[in-house]
């Protein structure tokens, strides 16, 4: 008689180490990501001074202002794509880190689904006579939540791929036209 208590007892108690776990994995996560954008941008300052050095070095030793110019315009399309290539870095860190913490997500909701539904199981054979629609319509509730979850997981896969794609699009966009407007500058000067 007194195991339902020691049931959701020991269901509460799992459930709330499993969150504390699924917590740690998301700081994890988290710390991670903002370790690999850190790093990121020191390599593109670092990379950005030496490059901002060499470039003013060339540009006061030109002899003319065809000359400079022409140094001035050559810098567009390798800096165009510099800045295409850290925001493709930036948005593959942003992505990755999503794609974890929506695994993380999964797999913890997978668990609580499994364990709940094994409480109900054993709740339902405990259960008195007559509960039978009780527990079919918490069955049910259940079956509808997970159904539900599904759907909204599958559509934010879906999102976070639609938006990759467009900012891929836009990227490529961007290049072509730093790619013109070089071809341009160099054919004016």
């Amino acid at each position: 008689m007194f195991a339902i208590p020691e049931q959701f007892s020991a269901a509460t108690k799992n459930q709330f180490e499993a969150q504390l776990a699924v917590m740690n994995s998301f700081a994890s996560t988290a710390f991670e990501s903002v370790q690999k954008i850190v790093d990121l941008n020191l390599n593109v300052v670092k990379s950005s001074l030496q490059e901002s050095s060499a470039t003013a070095h060339q540009l006061m030793t030109a002899k003319d202002p065809q000359e400079f110019f022409t140094l001035t315009s050559a810098q567009a399309q390798p800096n165009a794509e510099k800045a295409i290539a850290y925001s493709r870095h930036l948005a593959s860190i942003a992505t990755s880190t999503q794609a974890e913490f929506a695994k993380t997500t999964e797999t913890q909701i997978a668990e609580a689904n499994r364990k709940v539904m094994s409480l109900v199981e054993e709740l339902s054979k405990n259960a008195p006579a007559g509960s039978e629609n009780a527990v079919a319509m918490l069955k049910s509730a259940i079956g509808n939540a997970n159904a539900g979850y599904d759907q909204f997981s599958k559509t934010a896969k879906q999102a976070a791929e639609t938006l990759e794609g467009n900012l891929n699009a836009a990227a490529s966009q961007f290049v072509s036209a730093a790619e013109k407007t070089t071809t341009r500058s160099r054919k004016s000067a």
